[in-house]
């Protein structure tokens, strides 16, 4: 008989922490909405004390949650956990999640704590916090690092405080799968009152082993792992949700572990963390790159046709991935459309799925075939931009060749007043980029500029993503069109919105100091690892 696994999602709060991933508040609540709906467990939703937009994001995250439980990490103070329990008070299920490193190379370094100073504050910050909220969490940060009796002590001093689950974590991606097992069962040998609680796993991948590990410490005994959506976080990032659980799915019976997360979603999961966050998906990536059910091969293709688990050990269906081609055209109407958007899982509003419409019939008038990943393609760029004083592109000129400058005339809205521009520039998108730039009057400069066609075949939708910075912050846009020039102006206009909306991307930036009493400091997203 199988024994459950419970899935505790670090997507926005260790996740979030690695360069590029940063979101707003509207993009952590719609990604926060579709972990639920892949049926994770727990949802970190951030580290509260850590900026007043941390915060803001980890209550309202809290506020909409209805099927897991919501959890905010804490430093071992009561300044932290009193900011976590004020931010997850209003869950449906909220949890603190208290840690203290435990290692002697952390205590000694960073923490200038004994071991015996370092376990009293940790029995009575988890006391604390246990009086405040009943699902505590406590972490030995750095445990695989920790000596395995002093460990043994500090396990169960927390969970005698009142911590209902234990997370041995291996912080810095050191571990193998051998040395992960041999920790997780010494301390369900020798900790007592073991059985009270239950031990989580929380691998990084710095050696590529974080997936390996994790089910590793599954099979010891562990009944939670900790992970991330692609397997983002800080440094080489943490365990592939998707492949932990898929890992778990197709050999449950070599494992006899199970989770409730419901694998269809994890395609949409993951392309809606890449559609949000402009980082593309490698195609290489297991379970939910473009190549993980690609086959090229002549060997390959005539074994998948005469039997797919040939060379198939799961079948895209199982995460989500439709092989079936969209037969939408121009003659389609709303009810079609609709009907497409249940397909692919996406429960809309009756006022968005309107203004994706519109969208969808002015594609339909370019593109002759339209595919699953277009329609995909636009739920991504719903406007988050609705106010009526933000810049709105009305119509641009440009005029490029190997022999001329090109020249890009470009006029724009606000406030019902249409400005207009002319800059030349090397090349189509640094003149267009440069006249928005003068009509804005708000210089910027460009970072990064990604462009991508979302299918195949010569009148295809290019994708551009681009990260803007005025010398402050960095901001993000998104722009889809079958026209590459104007897909790369409606990325750069959301992101000039974003810009004088001061909607920051925060990876880079200074939110706000916090002075510890550990000898740390927190500088926006720094130590706030595990």
């Amino acid at each position: 008989m199988s024994d459950r696994v419970y899935v505790f999602d670090t997507t926005l709060r260790d996740g979030e922490q690695a360069p590029g991933y940063s979101m707003n508040l509207e993009e952590k609540l719609r990604m926060a909405r579709q972990i639920e709906a892949l049926g994770a467990d727990i949802i970190e939703a951030g580290f509260a004390i850590s900026s007043p937009g941390d915060f803001e994001s980890v209550k309202s995250i809290a506020g909409i949650i209805k099927n897991a439980t919501v959890c905010s990490l804490s430093r071992a103070l009561k300044k932290d956990i009193d900011a976590s329990y004020e931010a997850v008070k209003c869950a449906v299920s909220p949890r603190i999640h208290v840690f203290l490193a435990t290692s002697d190379l952390h205590l000694e370094y960073k923490l200038k704590l004994s071991r015996d100073d370092a376990y009293e504050r940790i029995v009575e910050m988890v006391k604390y916090a246990s009086s405040l909220c009943p699902d505590i969490e406590f972490s030995l940060e750095d445990a695989t690092r920790t000596d395995l009796d002093y460990m043994c002590r500090v396990v169960e001093g927390a969970i005698n405080a009142g911590a209902r689950t234990i997370n041995l974590p291996d912080t810095v991606g050191y571990s193998t799968p051998e040395e992960i097992a041999n920790m997780v069962r010494y301390v369900r040998e020798h900790v007592p009152v073991s059985d009270k609680a239950r031990l989580s796993m929380h691998c990084h991948n710095d050696l590529g082993m974080a997936v390996a590990n994790t089910i590793s410490g599954l099979e010891a005994g562990a009944r939670q792992f900790e992970c991330a959506v692609s397997g983002i976080g800080e440094r080489a990032g943490n365990a592939a949700l998707e492949e932990v659980v898929m890992a778990l799915k197709t050999r449950e019976g070599k494992y006899g572990l199970y989770t409730n997360v419901n694998s269809t979603e994890i395609y949409r999961t993951s392309r809606l963390l890449s559609s949000i966050t402009g980082v593309k998906i490698s195609p290489s990536k297991a379970i939910v790159g473009e190549n993980a059910f690609a086959h090229e091969s002549g060997i390959h293709q005539h074994g998948i046709m005469a039997n797919s688990l040939t060379y198939e050990i799961m079948s895209p269906e199982s995460v989500g991935v439709n092989k079936t081609n969209l037969v939408l055209g121009k003659h389609s109407g709303i009810h079609a459309f609709t009907r497409k958007l249940e397909e692919l899982g996406y429960n809309l509003e009756e006022d968005e799925i309107k203004k994706l419409f519109e969208s969808f019939k002015q594609l339909s008038d370019r593109k002759k075939q339209i595919m699953d990943n277009d329609i995909i393609a636009l739920v991504g760029t719903r406007d988050t931009f609705s106010n009526e004083h933000h810049w709105k592109m009305k119509n641009y000129v440009v005029n490029s060749g190997n022999g001329i400058t090109s020249t890009a005339c470009i006029t724009l809205e606000k406030d019902g007043k249409e400005m207009q521009g002319v800059a030349i520039g090397s090349g189509p998108i640094y003149a267009s980029f440069r006249c928005v730039e003068k009509i804005i009057k708000h210089p910027f400069s460009l970072l990064e500029y990604q462009l991508e066609a979302v299918t195949a075949h010569r009148d295809a939708q290019g994708e551009v993503f681009v990260k803007i910075s005025d010398g402050k912050a960095m901001y993000r846009g998104r722009g889809l069109s079958t026209d590459v020039i104007e897909a790369s102006l409606l990325a750069l206009m959301q992101a000039v919105n974003r810009m004088i909306d001061g909607k920051v991307m925060k990876s880079n930036e200074i939110d706000q100091v916090v002075d510890t009493d550990e000898g740390d400091m927190l500088v926006g997203h720094t130590d706030k690892e595990e």
